[in-house]
């Protein structure tokens, strides 16, 4: 076996949620330690010797006994098009060591905690919403997801249900975890892009929150332009951004897969 495919993993789930969108897990080595958030490099292996690999958040909690990921479909994508068709028990190469910008130690201390997600930038907060130290930390977790279709947002609402179900996670969830779905392209309970439910105020009504203020931090995962979008809106309101040795009221997801 060559050096680099030293750090192989079997696939031990994989669910395609939609044509473009799938979720799958593999073995967790006993040495892999990493904090919720943070993401770590995958790929495939290849007859080349050199995988191609890519930066995925980690979308289970730092105390799962597996690692789950959440992906896109990208048509001709050098990785996404092949990892699409993987099977259980397949190899997938994982890189030893996590990192990432999406950790509870790159914010300052507050009272609400908003999660904001669009399309597979979920997959970090699918972590921070299940380990214990986000609500030991925070009074009120706010996450919300905006996808394009409705079908789109299945995972998140999956992954939501069984945090609530689960014996141990909702013990600790209690009534401190609010969800907000919405969409940009289906019609749907609630529509538009998250930049413009927040700056209407529209977000706050619908669940009843007051609106920001300096007690929130927040944090964001999307594409490239939403995370800019955001970012304008938390410098509006003398934000500044954090990191992992230097504290802050938001952070921001900067790792893209294809």
């Amino acid at each position: 076996m060559s050096k680099q495919f030293s750090n192989l993993q079997k696939v031990t789930f994989i669910k395609h949620w939609t044509e473009n969108l799938f979720s799958f897990r593999i073995t967790r080595p006993a040495s892999f330690r990493f904090r919720s958030g943070e993401f770590v490099m995958i790929g495939l292996p290849n007859d080349e010797g050199k995988p191609i690999l890519r930066a995925y958040s980690i979308a289970s909690p730092s105390w799962s006994d597996e690692l789950e990921f959440y992906s896109i479909i990208v048509k001709d994508g050098p990785l996404t098009s092949k990892l699409k068709d993987i099977k259980i028990n397949d190899d997938i190469v994982m890189m030893p060591k996590p990192t990432g910008t999406l950790v509870l130690d790159a914010l300052k201390p507050g009272k609400r905690l908003f999660l904001l997600s669009s399309g597979t930038g979920f997959a970090p907060f699918a972590s921070l919403i299940k380990e214990p130290e986000t609500y030991e930390k925070f009074e009120q977790i706010v996450v919300t997801h905006t996808c394009r279709t409705v079908d789109e947002l299945n995972y998140s609402k999956e992954t939501i249900k069984n945090c609530f179900e689960d014996d141990i996670v909702k013990e600790f969830i209690s009534n401190k975890l609010i969800i907000y779905h919405s969409t940009t392209r289906e019609n749907y309970t609630n529509k538009g892009r998250i930049t413009d439910l927040i700056i209407s105020g529209r977000l706050f009504k619908d669940l009843g929150l007051q609106k920001i203020s300096q007690n929130d931090r927040f944090m964001f995962c999307g594409s490239m332009g939403l995370n800019n979008d955001l970012k304008e809106i938390m410098k509006k309101n003398n934000f500044q951004e954090g990191a992992n040795n230097n504290p802050g009221d938001f952070v921001l997801e900067k790792a893209f897969v294809n």
